[in-house]
């Protein structure tokens, strides 16, 4: 409990610097800059013993990254500062990440909000593999796994539906798919299947443009948040189906849902947004803009070693 005590203090710090920051254009001011990237990072950075339990090697790069880069982030602001430098893409990414972060750890962090979703998430899945005769499926009641792996209805949750602070199993709050009968499939939707990450950092991406007029950036927003929603819907359909029936398919130690759901299905989410951030570009040069000047740093060191 007091890691994840330590975990809300650094992130409503690091937030409100960040947020802070981008609204009153201070991104010239270091202190308050590096404040927010060094409490957002740590924040993300003490998932990482949580996803080495879970063994998953996407989440445990992203999360143990998160420091070094937000340390990154803070001598960058205050090079700017001392050279006297004002770096529009680092004021959008402060925008991007209080945008992305903010809305995302709300749901996270508010079991009814989760829940919600969770269940929005997996009836969609279900309806797919309805009106398509591919499987006749419902859905079971929201259920809660806890840290030591002991499950319960949530109905039965004995945390605070408002505000939930304390570790939870890998599953969390989920809803389990059942067949006709009753008897569970082996598959049960999670926050996480929700496409939830993806679609946000896209909303914070294009909220925190400063020069693009709003009518381009919604036109983006009603583009970019529906396809990924729907590519999400098929996805978990997807997933699902072929657990259902190919369960004892198994390659190089992995069985059809691991090879599905972390690698194939992972795969071709990363290949899907990169394809609509083209899409983005070509709308919204300013954010391509913005992206090519974050990269530049790394992409200026590698220049000279490689003239060296």
């Amino acid at each position: 409990m007091e890691t994840e005590i330590l975990r809300l203090i650094v992130a409503i710090i690091g937030l409100s610097a960040l947020g802070y920051s981008f609204h009153h254009k201070k991104s010239s001011d270091a202190f308050i800059s590096s404040m927010g990237w060094f409490g957002i990072s740590l924040f993300f950075f003490l998932d990482t013993p949580h996803y080495v339990e879970l063994a998953d090697p996407v989440l445990i790069l992203m999360s143990a990254s998160a420091l070094p880069l937000g340390i990154a982030m803070c001598i960058w602001a205050y090079k700017n500062q001392k050279s006297g430098n004002f770096e529009p893409a680092l004021l959008w990414l402060e925008g991007c990440v209080f945008w992305s972060a903010l809305p995302y750890l709300a749901i996270s962090w508010i079991p009814y909000l989760s829940v919600g979703l969770v269940w929005f998430t997996a009836a969609q899945a279900v309806f797919v593999l309805r009106i398509t005769g591919i499987s006749d499926l419902v859905l079971g009641a929201p259920h809660v796994e806890y840290a030591d792996g002991t499950t319960s209805l949530f109905s039965e949750f004995t945390g605070n539906p408002w505000l939930h602070l304390e570790p939870l199993g890998e599953g969390g709050f989920y809803i389990p798919i059942l067949s006709q009968d009753g008897s569970p499939v082996g598959v049960s939707i999670i926050l996480a299947c929700s496409a939830l990450q993806s679609m946000i950092v896209f909303v914070g991406a294009l909220v925190a443009l400063q020069k693009s007029p709003w009518k381009s950036r919604i036109r983006c927003l009603i583009i970019t948040i529906p396809l990924i929603h729907f590519l999400n819907v098929f996805r978990n359909a997807g997933i699902i189906y072929l657990d259902m029936n190919f369960r004892n398919w198994n390659w190089l130690g992995m069985g059809m849902f691991e090879f599905a759901h972390s690698y194939a299905a992972k795969i071709g989410s990363l290949f899907a947004m990169f394809l609509i951030a083209i899409v983005l570009f070509e709308i919204l040069p300013e954010l391509h803009n913005n992206i090519l000047r974050l990269m530049e740093p790394i992409t200026k060191k590698r220049n000279e070693n490689q003239q060296r």
